[in-house]
């Protein structure tokens, strides 16, 4: 019994090696066999019949002329020599026709699928290929292998008493009165046998195949295979023990050698893993390895049990197609994708230093080590980003054909459908970008400068194709997105600072009483003592309204720092309240009644003359004379 198990064990290896490496090349020949051209056919179907009805014609033909030369006297040479010469050509045709049938058969034989005739074990026998009168190949297999069954189930079979007989057109392989199958002239044609020959070799298979199966269900056959299944199981069950006996031994061993064994992974002052850490990655490959242990045994334990009983040894067979066919097949995959791989590497890499090649020029660029004319150093990383992301699909448009499955038409469909998407839902990302590029070149401000975009002033902190980050003078970050900045009005207080400066300017009223160059002079003073304002220009005054009751004085200043105009302004309001109390300037809007008896004209004394007084109230007091009396 256990040599019995041996030979099993190894034809069970050798049977799932060869179905293993043998299934690709199955389903090519499946689908090229599948894929065959249906009116080369029935041309071929068409021609088969013409032939067929020939061949009965001269079958006639030769069966009058043989029975006309028995008939014949033995005198009658000349009829004689007639009737043979009718036979000789007759033969000639039967030649001739055999030699067009073959050619016929040989144009499809790489092409044409064979149907197989099974056993009661399931095993093929023989193929079919040929057709007799209406039964097309697949159903004569089916009828043939039906039979054997039927023969098989018959408990007084004698198999010696299948045997061929001869028929008018066909060797017929025969049990008692039962046909079994018949071989026509195209089946041996196939075969490149003669017909007597191919029906004494189908009706030996078909013994065999009988004999065989009465064999394997025989009652010691069965016991003795419950039994290689029971000690195949016992085997399984032991090294599952020793496993998890050894490998709950592996765990105690680590745990105790953890310190040893294990030291935290770091590099100065950082640590990429701990040695906490490295023992649960080693605990998981431990997990993972014994899992992929306990699949192997599972893997080979149940084929070599299906193997055991000849009613499920096909199960084996499917078992080892199932799971080794995904295997093989993504290997076979990667391994014709090698080719295209090494292509996509070659033009990643050149692509890659190309990039490198621009990018070294717009960083010249930006250096100002390399100046284009008209092109501004500050549009060389912007216009660096464009270009690559240009030369970077330009690579994936050569990259794509290459990927795998990229002519399938669920590839294409997907990438539709995601451009779709991102088109659908990338609008307004779509028009930051758009606006992004249109601010860089329009160049309106750059990073550091001061700013006021809408209602928010602030210094660029950062300047994307998306967005535009300002930091106020509260240190709020603000974000902006681009096509609003390009939407809006955007002012820049620093473009023009470092050169001819920035003029602030803040606005006071006073009263019509206090003369308008006294008023000029004290706003340019508490200009010019104010930090970060320039003496040169010098300061200046824009009376910009005479109201109904006050002057406005606006005073204009140049600075250079305009990222610290709140500090400047600040001073400056400080130095007008100074010098103003210093020269004795009330600052204040005043407002007047219509009543002027008795107050102070507003006009300045210094245009009043020398003898004027203001005027007094005038009270007329009229009495009641009636009263009186």
């Amino acid at each position: 019994m256990i040599k019995l198990f041996i030979k099993i064990v190894m034809l069970m290896l050798l049977t799932g090696s060869v179905a293993v490496f043998g299934n690709q090349q199955d389903s090519h020949t499946a689908a090229s066999n599948d894929s065959i051209n249906q009116a080369a056919l029935k041309e071929y179907y068409r021609k088969l019949a013409l032939v067929e009805q020939q061949r009965v014609e001269d079958s006639l033909r030769k069966e009058a002329l043989e029975n006309n030369l028995l008939i014949l006297k033995p005198t009658d040479d000349v009829r004689k020599e007639d009737v043979l010469q009718q036979l000789k050509s007759l033969e000639a045709h039967k030649q001739e026709r055999m030699a067009l049938k073959k050619t016929h058969i040989d144009s499809l034989r790489l092409t044409a699928k064979g149907y197989p005739v099974t056993g009661v074990l399931r095993d093929t026998l023989f193929l079919v290929y040929a057709r007799i009168g209406a039964s097309v190949p697949q159903e004569r297999a089916a009828n043939i292998s039906r039979k054997i069954r039927l023969l098989y189930e018959n408990d007084f079979l004698k198999v010696d008493s299948i045997k061929v007989v001869q028929s008018e057109n066909t060797y017929d392989v025969v049990y008692e009165e039962f046909i079994i199958m018949s071989v026509s002239e195209n089946d041996a044609i196939w075969y490149g046998k003669s017909m007597d020959e191919l029906a004494r070799y189908f009706a030996v298979s078909i013994k065999n195949s009988i004999i065989e199966a009465k064999s394997e269900h025989s009652v010691t056959k069965l016991i003795g295979r419950i039994g290689l299944v029971l000690l195949v199981i016992a085997v399984a069950w032991l090294i599952i023990w020793l496993i998890g006996r050894g490998y709950r031994r592996l765990l105690v061993l680590i745990g105790d050698k953890k310190d040893v064994w294990l030291k935290d992974l770091s590099y100065k002052d950082y640590t990429f893993l701990t040695a906490d850490q490295e023992m649960k990655v080693v605990l998981f490959l431990i997990r993972v390895i014994r899992y992929v242990v306990y699949a192997l045994l599972l893997y080979i334990s149940l084929p070599i049990i299906f193997s055991i009983f000849p009613f499920s040894r096909n199960w084996a067979d499917t078992l080892f197609h199932l799971i080794w066919s995904p295997f093989r097949g993504v290997l076979v995959s990667v391994w014709e994708f090698l080719p295209n791989l090494f292509s996509i590497l070659v033009i990643y890499f050149v692509m890659k230093y190309v990039i490198r090649f621009v990018r070294y020029i717009f960083h010249e660029i930006e250096a100002e080590k390399l100046t284009i004319s008209g092109f501004h150093a500050d549009w060389a990383m912007p216009t660096y980003s464009i270009v690559r992301f240009l030369l970077y699909a330009f690579m994936f448009v050569l990259i794509f054909p290459y990927l795998p499955g990229s002519d399938s038409n669920i590839f294409k469909g997907v990438s539709v459908f995601i451009g779709i998407l991102f088109s659908l839902g990338s609008s307004s990302a779509i028009a930051n970008m758009v606006a992004g590029l249109v601010i860089t070149y329009m160049r309106p401000f750059k990073i550091g400068d001061r700013i006021r975009i809408g209602e928010v002033s602030g210094d660029v902190l950062e300047k994307t194709l998306l967005v535009t980050r300002l930091r106020t003078t509260k240190n709020e970050v603000v974000t902006i997105p681009n096509s609003s900045v390009l939407n809006g009005n955007t002012t820049n207080y620093s473009s023009e600072a470092a050169g001819q400066g920035l003029i602030i300017h803040t606005t006071v009223t006073i009263g019509y009483d206090v003369p308008w160059v006294d008023m000029h002079n004290a706003l340019i003073e508490a200009a010019l003592r104010t930090e970060k304002i320039l003496p040169e220009p010098r300061p200046f005054v824009l009376q910009t309204g005479l109201e109904d009751f006050y002057v406005a004085y606006q005073i204009n200043a140049y600075t250079r720092e305009a990222g610290r105009q709140a500090f400047v302004y600040s001073q400056l309001h400080q130095n007008i309240q100074d010098v103003c109390n210093e020269r004795g300037i009330e600052i204040l809007s005043p407002h007047y009644r219509a009543a002027r008896d008795g107050n102070m004209t507003s006009i300045p004394a210094a245009y009043l003359s020398k003898d004027y007084k203001p005027p007094v109230f005038q009270v007329k007091v009229e009495q009641d004379h009636q009263k009186k009396s």
